[in-house]
């Protein structure tokens, strides 16, 4: 049975829970591999290994799927694959398009229901690695993403188990929650660097052409809905926002899912409101969600203020140690 969450003592805010691995933890650096994947229209991902297995290996893989604006310099990234590698895994991270500080080459980038990436990236990995266990874990919309994929593939599925962290299940409620109180924070900044990603695309391609959306206008992009109505809606197809939410939203995908599945939760996540947990029937067999009173978004601080331990990654791995 697995140990349940409880916050630091004095770090029980959910804010405090969701920014303190980002302002105070210090990771020891990691050594990457990076490995450039190819897609079909010949753009590119940048995948990030650590404990990389030679590929005739037993040794299981776990495949991360970041959060938006996140790369490997992500502390919950660094944090799990540091875990990860003395329980003796492999592990890698697929940066979206464009997330790993190099530009990708099409207008368009990634959003929460880019699920076709991530398919491709597993596909290639199950033949080249035939006799590795290949595992997943996704965060915030890397976990959204994650539970929209398993759900689409349904049993034929190349996982052997997946984790998804703090999920955005209900994209609209969400992109809401985000635009109230002090969560406004959290909505300011990811928007500042998603505006500055959108801003050097006007370098490389049409933009104003494509998007009828002209460059001086990005500063004005205040919310998601703003920001996903003028540039990740139209750009990947989607009629407008509340289209692109609608279809993307992974919690309609949960009663399909056939990959054993473990969905990480915290009732205080400022990025959300408890409005997206799920219901036990919208939920297939193979799906087991963990709820917590406290823990903010991609936090789950547990130990002290001055000595912290972090549950999450360990909770990550003991989970996926359980179908080695």
């Amino acid at each position: 049975m697995a140990q349940k969450f409880k916050p630091a003592f004095g770090l029980k805010n959910r804010h405090i829970q969701t920014l303190y691995s980002s302002l105070f933890r210090k990771l020891p650096p990691l050594k990457f591999e990076i490995e450039k994947f190819t897609l079909n229209d010949d753009d590119f991902l940048e995948c990030y290994w650590h404990n990389k297995p030679s590929t005739n290996s037993t040794k299981p893989i776990i495949i991360l799927f970041h959060g938006l604006a996140g790369s490997f310099k992500s502390p919950y990234i660094q944090g799990l694959m540091s875990e990860s590698a003395k329980k003796g895994f492999a592990s890698v991270l697929m940066h979206f398009r464009g997330c790993s500080g190099v530009e990708n080459l099409k207008p368009r980038s990634y959003h929460s229901g880019e699920s076709g990436d991530a398919l491709a990236w597993i596909e290639y990995l199950s033949i080249k690695y035939p006799n590795a266990k290949l595992f997943a874990v996704g965060y915030s919309l890397g976990g959204n993403m994650l539970l929209k994929l398993l759900g689409e593939s349904k049993n034929k599925s190349l996982l052997n188990a997946a984790v998804s962290v703090s999920a955005p299940l209900q994209l609209d409620i969400c992109a809401n929650a985000m635009k109230r109180g002090f969560s406004k924070f959290y909505q300011h900044i990811l928007l500042k660097n998603l505006n500055i990603a959108l801003d050097k695309k006007y370098d490389s391609h049409n933009m104003e052409l494509l998007l009828n959306f002209k460059r001086q206008n990005i500063q004005k992009l205040k919310t998601f809905w703003e920001f996903d109505e003028t540039y990740t809606a139209p750009i990947h197809g989607f009629k407008s926002a509340q289209d692109y939410y609608t279809k993307c939203s992974s919690k309609q995908f949960l009663k399909n899912i056939q990959t054993p599945t473990l969905i990480i939760h915290s009732k205080d996540d400022p990025f959300m409101t408890q409005e997206i947990i799920p219901l036990q029937n919208e939920l297939s067999s193979s799906v087991e969600v963990e709820i917590s009173e406290n823990g903010g978004h991609v936090g789950f601080i547990g130990g002290t203020f001055f000595k912290p331990d972090y549950w999450l990654e360990k909770r990550v791995v003991s989970y996926f140690l359980g179908f080695i």
